[in-house]
């Protein structure tokens, strides 16, 4: 059963999708779903919800304010502060839905979402679980070390620039390419080719309202962003954690470091191997590996299974 939704975020409209189980009758658990840098329900309804959906689980999937079907100016405005409070709205609209358990509402989120999710299992109690799939977990470093130093320089000087051509006059406020297809003559915030090439072949065939550029401040916002003082706070919570072996674009390194510093003894950690950042976007054979194991992790610390 799927059913367009929307709810109203700050003054803003949301759109998303509810899915529900059809072989049985609710209330049903509850994964509240969003995208990383972009919007997520063509891209992520195919793939991960419908294993959740197979397994039992309500899916509530929505686009935050300035991206996709959802309303919101500037469009492509990326601020992770305001992508939280999207969550949480969502989840206020969700918990009064009859087809939901709002006793057993969980997070789910990839990339940039992958951090938000670990930030709401923090501070949000309504949270019953999370699932966090290949997160940035500390912005600054994430963009020090995807650029190198020099084009960080760089990046900087073009992020400042922006800020006194904005405060001047906010209609000269800056956009930044999501990806560029050669890094070292055009910046972008995700340096790595390899992104745009999935996207465009995602625009192509199924996330037709994908755009691939934001306004040069959300990548400033990045610069600010980090998940590690929070994660000490999700004590007695489930949590699961997907990296990609060898993802260099959120860095894996660190996300196990973010996971070591989440003190609840109910987390898992589970590594795909021979992955990267963006198969679990495009390749089929990662996107079953990953649902597959999070569905099985669902069955035991949600369900009980």
């Amino acid at each position: 059963m799927r059913t367009d939704i929307e709810f109203t975020s700050d003054g803003a409209v949301c759109r998303g999708v509810l899915v529900t189980p059809g072989s049985s009758e609710g209330p049903f658990p509850t994964i509240v779903m969003a995208g990383g840098w972009c919007y997520v329900k063509e891209i992520v309804m195919p793939h991960y919800a419908e294993r959740f959906v197979g397994a039992g689980f309500a899916v509530l999937m929505f686009d935050y304010r300035h991206l996709g079907a959802s309303d919101g100016t500037p469009r492509q405005h990326i601020d992770p502060a305001r992508q939280i409070e999207d969550y949480r709205n969502a989840i206020s609209f969700a918990e009064g839905l009859p087809d939901v358990d709002a006793e057993r509402i969980g997070v789910w989120g990839i990339s940039y979402s992958g951090g938000h999710v670990l930030i709401l299992g923090a501070t949000d109690p309504r949270v019953s679980f999370v699932v966090s799939n290949i997160p940035v977990v500390d912005g600054f470093e994430n963009m020090r070390r995807s650029h190198g130093e020099l084009r960080f320089r760089a990046l900087q000087d073009f992020l400042l620039a922006d800020r006194r051509a904005r405060f001047a006059d906010p209609s000269r406020a800056g956009t930044l390419p999501m990806s560029a297809p050669d890094p070292a003559r055009e910046l972008s915030t995700w340096p790595y080719p390899e992104i745009g090439e999935v996207f465009s072949s995602l625009k192509a065939t199924e996330a037709p309202l994908h755009e691939h550029y934001s306004t040069a401040e959300s990548t400033e916002l990045l610069l600010g962003y980090s998940v590690f003082p929070y994660l000490s706070r999700i004590v007695d919570k489930p949590v699961l954690m997907l990296v990609a072996e060898g993802d260099n674009i959120t860095l894996w390194d660190l996300e196990i470091e973010a996971f070591n510093q989440v003190r609840s003894r109910r987390k898992e950690l589970f590594v795909i191997p021979e992955a990267s950042h963006m198969s679990l976007y495009s390749s089929r054979t990662r996107l079953d590996i990953a649902s597959e194991a999070t569905v099985e992790w669902l069955d035991r610390a949600v369900l009980g299974k």
